[in-house]
């Protein structure tokens, strides 16, 4: 029996506070080393008297005299700031869950790589901004990478044991998010509080905002290139309401084999903590009876149009992808602010998209810059939204 030290990066988010759930029920399996989180402190620090790991970083500063006034009495160690998160990442441990949300997460995970950790990945904007940068380090270190993602662990458990070279495609299946059958005239003045009822998955607010405007599913596009080596022209997107599917691989044969289970984001979680090997799961109770029928659509890409800037961002390269990243980031957290509206966001998108110039081929620090470009222009967008929007 083979015993794993985890860290958890995002330890207080929905993925992190899940995988937490999943270790517990196997203490003889994992041992919680280092904690992470950006700015719950009250609830990282409950999480660490519970898991009692060597090491908790708190990104946010603000309230890490609470965060040490809270863990008084203990022998843990507390890293402070954005340096305190890298240094836990150097802690030793044999796997890296990886929940961080945004852009936030292709620095940290990159350094986890140094020190020889496996990456259990759920932060895929990791691999939208540097994909080719992580995964050439990932195949230069020879550092596993597993995906958490309930698609891309799909992917990963339809491929194992089958030649990559025998892929014809995969089909990353979509809930279709909360507007799926929402008529084109409503959809553009939905709010925050419409967007967050997502109806099959219990997930972060910025997530669930981009599962219903299907960006979600167009970074998963650009994920699955990387993580299994395919062009755009093998990766398809379809809706699947019921998500029982996860998603699909079809080989060259015309022989499709795919992953199913009910929604639920402990079984990828559990599959990555411990694989090659699998773990029972008493939680796990799919009932194809009583889900009756299993249906599929095409994405509405003229009313959700990011799927379709997605793909576009992975065709055009280099920083393009970085700069979707940064755009979606900035216009989603202006969205749940309510200062613009649901139907705004591909709008804001689309024309930072077009607004820069992509250098090929990218360092961390063209990577940055992107990101940085994309946030001050959707500033310089909404200073000016009136005529830059018409």
């Amino acid at each position: 029996m083979t015993t794993k030290r985890l860290i958890i990066l995002g330890s207080t988010g929905s993925i992190g506070v899940q995988t937490l759930e999943v270790a517990e029920k196997f203490p003889e399996r994992f041992i919680v080393e280092g904690l992470s989180a950006h700015s719950n402190w009250k609830l990282l620090a409950e999480q660490a008297k519970h898991f009692l790991p060597g090491k908790v970083a708190l990104v946010n500063t603000s309230h890490i005299d609470d965060l040490k006034n809270a863990l008084k009495g203990t022998n843990i160690e507390i890293l402070p700031g954005r340096e305190g998160l890298l240094e836990l990442c150097r802690m030793k441990a044999d796997m890296a869950v990886v929940a961080l949300v945004g852009i936030s997460g292709l620095l940290p995970t990159l350094t986890c790589m140094e020190t020889g950790k496996i990456i259990a990945l759920a932060n895929k904007e990791a691999l939208v901004v540097g994909g080719e940068i992580v995964m050439e380090k990932s195949a230069r270190l020879n550092i596993p990478i597993i995906p958490i993602d309930s698609e891309h662990s799909a992917i990963f458990q339809c491929l194992n044991g089958e030649n990559k070279k025998r892929i014809r495609r995969i089909v990353l299946t979509s809930s279709g998010g909360p507007f799926r059958n929402t008529p084109s005239t409503e959809i553009k003045s939905k709010t925050a509080q419409d967007a967050l009822k997502h109806p099959t998955w219990n997930m972060g607010k910025k997530v669930t905002v981009d599962s219903s405007t299907l960006m979600n599913k167009g970074f998963e596009v650009i994920e699955a290139r990387w993580l299994f080596d395919l062009s755009p022209e093998q990766i398809q997107v379809v809706i699947h309401p019921q998500s029982v599917i996860h998603s699909m691989v079809e080989f060259i044969d015309g022989s499709i084999m795919a992953q199913m289970s009910i929604p639920d984001m402990r079984i990828p979680i559990q599959y990555a903590l411990s694989y090659p090997e699998r773990l029972p799961a008493r939680y796990v109770n799919t009932d194809f009876v009583g889900i009756g029928s299993l249906t599929f659509d095409r994405p509405r890409t003229d009313d959700f149009p990011c799927l379709n800037y997605a793909f576009s961002a992975l065709e055009t390269g280099g920083t393009m992808p970085a700069v979707l990243n940064g755009a979606n980031e900035a216009a989603v957290s202006l969205f749940l602010e309510n200062q613009i509206t649901f139907g705004e966001i591909p709008l804001i998108i689309n024309r930072v998209m077009k607004t820069h110039t992509p250098v090929p081929n990218p360092s961390i620090k063209d990577l940055t810059e992107a990101d940085q470009f994309a946030r001050d222009m959707v500033q310089r967008i909404i200073r000016n939204r009136q005529i830059i929007l018409l």
